[in-house]
């Protein structure tokens, strides 16, 4: 069995000290919106492996220099990247699938060697007619009265 990185298991405590933070690091960071986990009955809180994660990363900002707001807007974008690229791909699967259908639907007809209609691939020609090598004279007629 899997463990599940996103299923809340651990109390504040443990979280803490997984994230190696002082429990109430943990509740000023839920109260900023940095880290939201879930609730228990009784209101207590309940953290993933990824909340720990995610609190690994805010104290490594942190350590760096970043503002708690700060890291609070980069924690932000990166959601939205995140978002944003789940976007991009569901689109060019999108397209992909239309263009599959679209050359699977394609409907080019023109006039084969005999005149008849063909359907023809999307940028391809027909075969062109073959040409007549047969010699036709041209006699007109003499009218009457000329001499």
């Amino acid at each position: 069995m899997a463990f599940d990185f996103t299923q809340p298991v651990f109390v504040i405590s443990v979280a803490a000290e997984l994230a190696e933070m002082h429990p109430q690091t943990l509740r000023q960071y839920d109260r900023l919106g940095l880290v939201t986990p879930s609730r228990a009955s009784g209101r207590a809180r309940r953290y993933s492996q990824m909340d720990v994660e995610k609190l690994r990363q805010i104290q490594a900002l942190s350590q760096k220099g970043v503002s708690l707001e700060g890291i609070k807007r980069i924690i932000q974008l990166e959601n939205q990247v995140r978002a944003l690229q789940s976007r991009v791909t569901e689109l060019s699967e999108e397209l992909d699938r239309e263009r599959e259908s679209r050359r699977e639907s394609s409907k080019i007809f023109a006039a084969g060697a005999s005149g008849d209609v063909v359907r023809m691939a999307r940028g391809s020609r027909p075969t062109p007619r073959k040409v007549s090598q047969a010699l036709m004279l041209y006699r007109p007629a003499k009218r009457a009265g000329a001499s």
